[in-house]
């Protein structure tokens, strides 16, 4: 509730703005610290890279926007309509087609959403938006998919630093915000800065966050990874909820969290399909072709 509060003092335009600069800041030091390379300017890739940026904010700006409209539970689940998107944009765009299981599994998590987060009727034009942002998501899932298919090095602080430059406007239409107030915090008997909360939404929420979503992308599928996103970000965030907030989950987010779980195990299964005798690590295959298997 306290960051809340504090994020409240914020207009959310220049919230948007404040994450995003913050994570490519975050990234510009993170990226050659764990790659050992410097950053290098994608000179033949820039057009994508303006792209990816470009859909990075919008996905941020519009699902923020839903929550000052909605209920975060409707933002939530009409942004968990992202999977059936995906499975429409990877098949049209990539050529990767989705399995009937994952369309089946898709459903069961949905119906878990549901269940966990009941929807609140009446907010219709924010609801609209929230799925929207479903698309949009879809949208930057997709790309970003496709980059991590074609493009071997990773161009996601480029395409932060992007989407930043897209929402300076914020600045001057919605105005900085009260960035030199501090709020006081009894429990922990100190004083902290309101733009404190801008930055651990922009490192760890948007910069880590992106950083690990880049390098999955090129590993797996869009559609797997969005059906994992959907799966993984309500539990974890009922589970902080209860661990930070002290908030029980009623009976509903029980049954709920327990469909997600099923989803996940599925999943889980499905993706490791006729994979089951396979090396866990290259070292493995070395030692099979030495001795013959």
């Amino acid at each position: 509730m306290s960051q809340l509060r504090a994020t409240r003092q914020i207009p959310i335009q220049t919230l948007n703005f404040y994450a995003l600069s913050f994570a490519a800041a975050f990234l510009a030091m993170a990226i050659p610290h764990a790659t050992g390379r410097p950053l290098r300017f994608p000179r033949g890739n820039v057009k994508d890279t303006v792209i990816i940026g470009a859909l990075i904010a919008a996905q941020i700006s519009v699902f923020n926007y839903a929550m000052t409209l909605v209920p975060i539970a409707n933002a939530v689940v009409f942004w968990s309509v992202a999977p059936f998107f995906v499975f429409i944009f990877s098949a049209l765009f990539l050529g990767e087609p989705a399995k009937k299981s994952y369309m089946l599994i898709f459903g069961l998590a949905l119906t878990g959403i549901v269940l966990a987060r009941p929807l609140a009727g009446g907010e219709w034009f924010g609801n609209l938006v929230a799925l929207s942002t479903g698309a949009i998501y879809a949208g930057m899932v997709t790309y970003m998919r496709h980059e991590g298919r074609e493009e071997a090095g990773n161009d996601i602080f480029w395409s932060m630093a992007a989407g930043a430059t897209l929402l300076p406007p914020a600045l001057v239409l919605a105005g900085p915000g009260e960035i030199g107030r501090f709020n006081a915090y009894p429990a922990l008997s100190l004083s902290l800065p309101v733009m404190l909360w801008p930055v651990c939404l922009g490192v760890v929420s948007t910069g880590f966050a992106y950083f690990g979503i880049s390098l999955v992308l090129k590993k797996i599928s869009a559609n797997i990874y969005s059906l994992v996103d959907i799966i993984v970000s309500p539990i974890v965030a009922a589970t902080l909820g209860y661990l930070v907030f002290s908030e029980v989950p009623t009976q509903g987010m029980i049954l709920g969290g327990g469909l997600l779980l099923l989803s996940g195990f599925w999943l889980t299964r499905e993706m490791s399909r006729g994979k089951e005798t396979a090396a866990v690590h290259p070292c493995q295959c070395e030692r099979m072709n030495a001795f013959g298997a």
